[in-house]
């Protein structure tokens, strides 16, 4: 099949994947969250959305692959799979604020080729195919393209919670925070689409499956970022990763560095990057 066709597929996943969320958003007490074995909620409309897109991807590629953060793997085999999280941000989702995102992403083996960020709610969305331009559309302006930004002290940072930095990562974690010009909290895949619009320069986060991070990787890529581990190197689809994403390439050994590092400078002095540091008795992370 040719590439324009996977493109019409993923927004179509993602069209039919919005129609199933957005009646559930803001429903008040009438939209139940159970909690799955890791202690994340999912709701009625994660499960709904997930069924929505299999349908459409299963019609149009018989063949592929599709890895849910729902329902599963389906035909393991198949070179090309597709990758959804109906719901990154579930929290958000179940709160009422229009964070959160559905996520649809392609691999050729282990490789991200196509990626979407839809926002249903607000009607933003990133579509990003690797080796070309990243392509937006949304009501409030921006344009896809990050933002020069080479010296550590003038970059935004970004992180969805302080939960999702563990007590080994938190030293490193603290040490960039207090190196930037400034911290803010929450936006799960929101936020990197912002940083793919040159809102934000970093964001920097643990407990990240393949399903949080695959469809990231051609958005970012594709607007002149990076995306990686914390040690710099491609993040891997088995198990669970530390991501970092940059909009400047050159950010990326900077705070590689500090990530790596196991001290924490003083945080006295400029009290937007104080707010970044991380209580220490921050809890295990549950999965937004």
């Amino acid at each position: 099949m040719t590439e324009a066709a996977w493109i019409a597929a993923a927004e179509a996943a993602a069209d039919v994947a919005g129609a199933a969320i957005r009646p559930h958003f803001r429903a008040g007490h009438a939209l139940d969250a159970a909690l799955k074995d890791d202690r994340s909620p999912v709701t009625i409309a994660d499960r709904t959305a997930e069924l929505a897109m299999r349908a459409v991807l299963a019609e149009r590629f018989p063949d592929h692959g599709i890895m849910g953060e729902e329902f599963g793997l389906q035909r393991p085999e198949a070179p090309l799979r597709w990758v959804l999280d109906p719901i990154d941000g579930t929290r958000a989702f179940i709160t009422g604020r229009p964070v959160f995102g559905t996520l649809i992403a392609l691999l050729e083996g282990s490789r991200p080729i196509l990626g979407v960020i839809d926002q249903p709610i607000t009607g933003e969305r990133w579509v990003g195919v690797a080796g070309q331009a990243t392509r937006f559309r949304g009501p409030f302006g921006g344009r896809p393209g990050c933002r020069p930004c080479p010296d550590l002290a003038q970059a935004e940072l970004s992180c969805t919670s302080p939960e999702m930095v563990d007590d080994a990562a938190r030293p490193g974690w603290q040490r960039l925070a207090a190196s930037v010009r400034r911290v803010s909290w929450g936006g799960d895949c929101y936020a990197y689409g912002l940083l793919a619009l040159g809102q934000i320069d970093i964001v920097a986060e643990g407990d990240m499956k393949i399903w949080d991070w695959a469809a990231l990787v051609p958005v970012i890529e594709g607007a002149g970022g990076r995306l990686t581990g914390w040690d710099g190197e491609p993040l891997r689809p088995e198990g669970t990763s530390r991501a970092l994403a940059v909009g400047d390439a050159a950010l990326l050994p900077q705070a590689v560095a500090l990530l790596a590092s196991a001290s924490i400078p003083p945080m006295a002095g400029d009290p937007d990057r104080v707010a970044g540091v991380i209580p220490s008795t921050a809890a295990p992370r549950t999965s937004p």
